[in-house]
């Protein structure tokens, strides 16, 4: 292996690293950073770097959204699966069916393109990102009520699979010259929820029961999570059903069951998941050739402000009525409709395919993740605040550390902050 390509690696990491406090500064989402200096790195930028595996960078891809989604799914409470499930589920399903659709009539107009091709855009950019999501929600220190903060976490988590659904479809459609596989379609779109949730469901009982039974040196059991998550998410994708669906419910089960150590793997999965997703964005800056994004700047910026400010709220108003939402809920909603890596992933699968129009599909999709990210995600918490949407912090433990002391059973050390004014605390 080329020790310069380990170094430059390396450095990316550190600059990413380095930049990050920017985000609170200038309110910009780090994700956002982290692209930025992987175009900065790539062909068009300083660094000079081509990277085209498009092989291997779907599969960095999927590893690193699966690592993403299962802390994220830890990190969910069941509370809020009753207060926001039904809605949430309205919109992955339904939700992204009529975003795909209206972006794609913006797109066959602005882009001059074949209805099929159109669909396929659409499709593509169709899911909001759990990633960019549960960075802004979980990341930012924004503590929202808790049906919305339930409702866009849900929906993220769970809305992948009808768009890899709707993208698989339209890349057998295009690559069959419009061959209708109906049937076909229709147990694809079955086996990706209903395999995805079953599997999901499974298997993190089972790694549970796994890290409950066996004593392992403390360090290990955080290893034992995260790989039992991917080998749930590897063979529900072998299976046909949705891995990204899968992982989030593994993560989901493992963070509301009572799990040995579970503050060590809830600590060392946050690292884990700032890793994959710095590893992920900066990848995807290194695969996009900036200058290749110039030509479609008029047509991209009017696709990509007419999903943020038009098929996005009319989505969700015709969708998440019947819930009665209030109108600033609905309004947030909305807005917080974040495209991130999902995008830009599924914008692979037509370039694998070796489909006409593939390069200005993934340019596209590519190009309306930065406008959402710097659109969308440098308003979302001043927006909360203005809407009156943010609710005062719990008292959670600042942190919480394990203590495996022999004999003294699982317990744990928790640090609470202390709050008044210099002088007058009092320690009872």
């Amino acid at each position: 292996m080329d020790p310069t390509l380990t170094l430059i690696g390396a450095l990316m990491l550190v600059i990413s690293i380095v930049l990050s406090p920017l985000s609170s500064r200038v309110g910009m989402p780090v994700l956002l950073i982290f692209l930025g200096v992987g175009m900065m790195m790539g062909e068009d930028g300083p660094g000079g770097i081509q990277f085209d595996n498009f092989e291997l960078a779907f599969l960095i891809a999927n590893l690193a959204l699966g690592v993403i989604l299962l802390d994220g799914g830890m990190r969910t409470r069941a509370e809020t699966f009753r207060v926001g499930l039904r809605p949430a589920l309205v919109l992955a399903t339904l939700g992204v069916f009529m975003t795909a659709a209206g972006a794609a009539i913006v797109a066959r107009w602005v882009f001059d393109l074949e209805w099929l091709t159109a669909l396929l855009v659409g499709a593509i950019i169709s899911s909001t990102d759990a990633a960019a999501v549960f960075s802004l929600l979980q990341g930012r220190g924004l503590h929202l009520n808790e049906r919305v903060s339930a409702t866009l976490e849900i929906e993220s988590g769970s809305n992948d699979p009808m768009a890899i659904f709707l993208t698989l479809m339209l890349v057998t459609l295009i690559g069959n010259s419009g061959d209708s596989p109906t049937w076909s379609a229709l147990i694809m779109l079955i086996k990706q929820f209903g395999i995805g949730s079953v599997a999901g469901i499974l298997g993190g009982y089972l790694v549970v029961e796994l890290a409950n039974r066996i004593r392992l040196t403390p360090s290990l059991y955080p290893l034992l999570v995260a790989a039992g998550g991917i080998a749930v998410f590897s063979a529900t994708n072998a299976l046909g059903g949705s891995g990204f669906l899968a992982i989030y419910l593994t993560g989901v089960v493992i963070g509301n069951r009572h799990v040995r150590m579970m503050p060590m793997i809830l600590q060392v999965h946050d690292g884990l998941a700032w890793l994959a997703q710095l590893c992920l964005f900066l990848m995807l800056g290194l695969l996009v050739t900036p200058s290749d994004l110039l030509p479609l700047l008029g047509g991209g910026l009017i696709l990509a402000l007419a999903l943020i400010f038009v098929i996005r709220p009319l989505t969700v108003l015709l969708t998440l009525w019947p819930f009665a939402f209030n109108r600033r809920e609905l309004g947030f909603i909305s807005w917080v409709g974040l495209r991130g890596a999902v995008p830009i992933v599924l914008a692979l699968f037509p370039i694998i395919a070796d489909l006409p129009e593939a390069q200005l599909v993934f340019h596209a999709a590519f190009f309306i993740v930065l406008v959402s990210l710097v659109v969308q995600g440098t308003t979302m918490a001043p927006l909360a605040r203005k809407l009156r949407l943010e609710v005062p912090a719990g008292e959670d433990p600042y942190r919480r550390l394990p203590l495996d002391a022999p004999g003294a059973g699982d317990h744990e050390l928790m640090l609470f902050p202390l709050r008044g004014e210099p002088g007058k605390l009092r320690v009872r």
